[in-house]
This record gives structure tokens, sequence and C-alpha cells, in this order.
């Protein structure tokens, strides 16, 4: 017994050592070691979009791009299970040519556009550049689980080897799965971004710090835009509505399959039912959400309609969605990576929630209106402008320059970046220990 519980004891050591030496490789040991371990086992070209493409074309397969940061541990379970050849999925992998994608330095945007909120993006394409589809979703910071799934993911290659079989009869209708071209051609090209990195990572020197992360992609268009006075653009302040805004849940394990449709909902209202797969939507086929946010994405934000094309059962249906104007606020922002910049911008660092409803009434807060609880207050740079204007945690915002209808953390950055340009001074009423006070909160770029 004594002999069992040492040799547990050092099972335990060991590890716990092992764990111990994980957390404290650096980041760019993290990035050199993943290169080494998936270039030698071979089965996926490891950043090199141009030799994936090189084999497509020679083997007539279709391509699979994996963009996926490295190291990303928000999805790095997913992301494993992938590169290592999951049982279930293999048979599929070994139809395509697979390309791992570590960072978007020289990124071809006028072909891979996508929720740069993102961390782990799929992308099944033709070697012609035609794009069957799209994979990868998220609707909170760290979880993952009711968004995506192995099993989701096998659906849609499947999906996308349909796809390629009907080709290139099946390229007039995957038309509109490419977006429009874009300002810059990579994002290196941007100029918050222009001076500070090139169009490939530096693994002579420290390879981690010249990867070009997905967020900033995004990060610096709505930094031109802010830099130059003018309002974020609907498209990069709202990006890739989540299905469920609309009322739509949909299940991660199927292709683009409604899992429930929520009451009171724009989904309900147009006649969605809980088990319609959604095979086409405004004339695209659909093999998963992230499809889905696409055409989302390039809507009009001032009101528009969709077309569902539906199996329900064993009957085919067409369903029109009206979206009203304003749309895109049925979304929540706040928890995109993106948020983070928008807080420096509009808040000064500040993180709000909605007062608990049992609050209401009590201490000068009002009962309806607005009632935005600062959760966290930024300390440093411009991330500190709310604490150098007088701001703590606890606070409890009833008024934001003149406007009591700001409900959500996600309502206060979409009117201040939209509305307001940096230099401007915000009135902003709180109410603290009972007390009700103004502060003045600086926009900023």
């Amino acid at each position: 017994m004594r002999l069992m519980l040492i040799v547990v004891m050092a099972v335990i050591t060991l590890c716990l050592a092992e764990t111990a030496a994980a957390q404290q490789k650096t980041r760019d040991q993290k990035v050199r070691e993943d290169r080494e371990r998936v270039t030698e086992q071979g089965f996926w070209i490891y950043n090199d979009l141009n030799a994936a493409f090189a084999r497509a074309r020679t083997s007539g397969k279709p391509i699979l791009a994996v963009l996926r940061c490295i190291p990303c541990e928000e999805c790095v379970k997913l992301d494993d299970e992938l590169v290592d050849q999951d049982p279930v999925l293999k048979p599929l992998l070994e139809k395509f040519v697979c390309v791992r994608i570590v960072s978007t330095n020289g990124l071809d945007l006028s072909l891979f556009q996508f929720d740069t909120d993102q961390s782990f993006a799929v992308f099944m394409l033709n070697a012609d550049r035609t794009i069957y589809g799209r994979f990868g979703t998220r609707s909170h910071r760290t979880e993952w689980v009711g968004d995506v799934s192995l099993k989701g993911l096998s659906k849609a290659l499947e999906g996308a080897l349909e796809l390629h079989a009907a080709a290139p009869a099946s390229k007039a209708i995957l038309a509109a799965k490419t977006g429009p071209i874009p300002a810059f051609a990579s994002p290196e090209l941007m100029p918050s971004l222009r001076d500070k990195y090139a169009s490939q990572l530096n693994y002579s020197g420290d390879v981690a710090k010249s990867c070009i992360h997905c967020h900033q992609i995004g990060d610096a268009q709505r930094d031109l835009s802010r830099s130059r006075n003018e309002a974020i653009p609907e498209p990069l302040l709202n990006p890739y509505p989540h299905p469920r805004s609309l009322g739509l849940i949909l299940n991660p394990d199927e292709r683009a399959t409604v899992k429930e449709v929520r009451q009171g909902s724009l989904a309900e209202s147009a006649g969605l039912h809980a088990g319609d797969r959604i095979t086409h939507l405004n004339g695209q086929p659909m093999l998963s959400i992230a499809d889905v946010q696409w055409v989302l994405h390039n809507l009009s934000p001032d009101g528009d309609s969709i077309l569902f094309n539906l199996r329900r059962g064993e009957a085919l249906h067409a369903v029109t969605l009206q979206l009203p104007a304003g749309w895109r606020t049925l979304d929540d922002i706040s928890w995109r990576t993106s948020a983070w910049g928008l807080r420096r911008m509009v808040t000064g660092g500040l993180k709000l929630e909605p007062i608990n409803p049992a609050d209401r009434g009590q201490g000068g807060i009002p009962l309806d209106g607005m009632a935005l609880q600062v959760r966290h207050v930024g300390q440093y740079g411009p991330h500190a402008a709310a604490k150098n204007a007088g701001f703590q945690t606890g606070d409890v915002l009833v008024s934001f320059d003149g406007r009591n209808d700001l409900l959500t953390d996600s309502d206060v950055l979409r009117y201040g970046a939209s509305e307001k340009s940096p230099g401007d001074q915000i009135a902003v009423e709180i109410i603290r220990a009972g007390e009700r006070r103004t502060l003045q909160l600086p926009m900023q770029e």
C-alpha cells in the first residue's frame, strides 16, 4: 500500500512538473514547436497557401484552409483534435489538400474574408479560388461549444465535397461567397499596421511578435475610420451577426440546421421551424453557421430580406424573412475582441453590465431605462481615460450624452463609435452610493 502511494505521488509530481514547464514556455517557443510538430507529421502544409494551390491544381482535390492564430488557448481543443486527424474526420480530410495558416501576414483579403474576431476560421475552396463554404463561429470570448463541433465540421466538409464534385457547374451559385475587392490587398498594407509588420513571419527573430493576428485586421479598419473622424461603417461595427440575434439557434453538429426558434423573434414571425435544414440562403448553398453569418454580414443595415430555401422532413419550402431597419443592433458585440478597441474609443476603458433587476428602484437607480454598472475600469494608457475622469467600479450609468435608452454595453459602444468623434466630451450621469452626479468622458481615437 505504501509503495502504491509512493508511485502515485511520483506520478502526480511528474505531471505537475510537466504542467509547470508547459506553462513557462514563451509564446515564441509555442509557435516554433507547433511549426516543428505539424511539419514533421507531414499531413498539413504549414503556412504556405501557394503550395496548397499548386498541389490542388495537380491533384484535383479541393483545398481546406484553416486559419488559426498560434498559440490560441481559446480554440486549442477543436483545433488540436482537427490537426491530430480525429478518426471521424480523417477519411474526409484525406480528400482535401489541407493547409494550416498561422498568421494573416500577406493574406489575400480579396479571397479570405471572414469574421476577424474569430481565432479559428476554415475555408473550403477550389484551386480556381471558388469558395465552397466557411466554418468557424464564436459568440463568447472563450466558449465555442454551442457554435462549432467536430461533427459539424464533418458535415461541412461533406457538403464542400459535393459542391466540388459538381464543379464547374456549381461555380455560378457560389459567386456570392466571394466578397468585394477590399481597400487593402493584405493586412500589412493597412496604415496602422504598415510600419510594424512584414508580409511574412520573422522566424529569425521573435516570430510571435511578427504575427498579424486575425483581430488586428478589423482593429486596423476601425482605427482608420476613427482617425478620419468618420463613423465606423456598420459591417465593421456589427460584423457577422449571429443567427441567434434573429431568433435562430442552429445545431452545431449539423449542416445549417435549425435547432430552436425563439418565441417572439423575427425567425418565428417568418415561419421557420425547429428541424428545418437551410439548404440555400439568398441563393447560396449553406454548409455551416459561418455560411449563414456571411450572408447576414453582407445585407443592408437599413432593412433587407432573406430568402430561405429549406428542407423540412421530405418537403422543400421557401420562406422570406424581412429584416427591419437597425436589425444589426439585435446582436451582442460586447464579447468580441474588437470591443477592447471600442471601449478605448467610447468608454475610456469601462466595461459595463446591466444592473441586477432586483437593484432597480434602490439608491436612486431608476426602475426603467439605462442602468449600466461599471464592472471594470481600465488602468493604463488610453484605457485609463475613464479612470482619470473620475469613474469608479460600481458606478451606475443612467445617462450617456443625454441618452437614457442605451440599455447594454453594446448599445453604448455602437452609439459612441457611430455618432461621436475623437475629442468630443460626453456628459455621463452616474449614481454612486445613492448620489447622482455628472462626469465628463472624452471620446478617443
